[in-house]
């Protein structure tokens, strides 16, 4: 099967479905990131600490797998320059519509999070990539790709999954039950019961990967980048589990190196 278009086509199914990840932000938060006062996530349900962001005026940014109307028109209401790169079209609608309302500036564009080939070498100061990484299957080109579009001295926000979250089905959560019956890395395509995977595949739900933190901090170094912050966030929807530990990670790194003044490299 074609996994891109089946989840950029789940996601577009999650729209009309009203997910909490596709609803843009409120005219009061672009108030506020106009006022001085940006806040985003890119966990459920903790804000990005204001001393990770560089400069947001003039702040070429890159909204990566970040479709939805939510940290794109933020960002830009605080005077970045700002590209939402997504799968889904109907979530780039939603910052294309969030940002017609407010009258703010930013391009929207179809991808895949794994091939930024579109976009040239050092292109952006500052990337936000909320938990999204869940949905491809090897995220090692993801942070290749963060790294080579990244200018120097540039800063990757990236929010993941803790792997302990793929370790326990929802029918075990949803009963209470804390039952290990999985391994990381998962892979519903790979190790999904057939019956559980055929059913992901006719109701077009996304698909999904449980990636180690090996992987996810790990590769962000063999990438080439440098670890700066790291914090840790509950599922206040997943009460039972989120009681006893974390479920999500968000990190902040950079691209060695210092920025000209122009905006390059030096």
């Amino acid at each position: 099967m074609d996994l891109f278009r089946h989840n950029a086509r789940a996601w577009d199914r999650e729209v009309e479905r009203g997910n909490p990840w596709t609803v843009p932000a409120s005219p009061e938060e672009i108030a506020a990131a106009r006022a001085g006062r940006p806040r985003i996530v890119l966990t459920p349900t903790k804000p990005v600490p204001a001393d990770w962001f560089p400069p947001l005026a003039g702040c070429d940014t890159l909204c990566l797998a970040s479709g939805g109307g939510q940290q794109g028109p933020v960002l830009a209401a605080a005077g970045a320059r700002v590209t939402v790169f997504d799968a889904s079209p109907r979530q780039l609608d939603r910052d294309r519509e969030t940002a017609e309302r407010e009258g703010l500036a930013l391009r929207a564009v179809e991808g895949d999070m794994a091939d930024l080939s579109l976009f040239e070498d050092r292109s952006f100061d500052l990337i936000v990539h909320p938990v999204s990484n869940c949905f491809v299957p090897d995220i090692r080109p993801v942070w290749r790709e963060a790294r080579r579009v990244l200018r120097p001295g540039g800063v990757l926000l990236a929010g993941f999954c803790n792997p302990l979250l793929f370790l326990i089905t929802d029918e075990d959560l949803d009963a209470g039950r804390f039952v290990i019956t999985r391994k990381v890395p998962w892979s519903d395509l790979r190790d999904a019961d057939p019956a559980a995977r055929e059913r992901l595949v006719a109701e077009e739900e996304p698909l999904q990967f449980g990636h180690t933190l090996e992987e996810q901090i790990g590769g962000q170094i063999e990438a080439g980048l440098a670890i700066t912050g790291l914090y840790e966030d509950v599922w206040p929807e997943l009460d039972g589990l989120s009681a006893h530990t974390p479920l999500f990670l968000a990190t902040r790194a950079e691209r060695p190196g210092h920025p000209s003044p122009e905006g390059g490299s030096a």
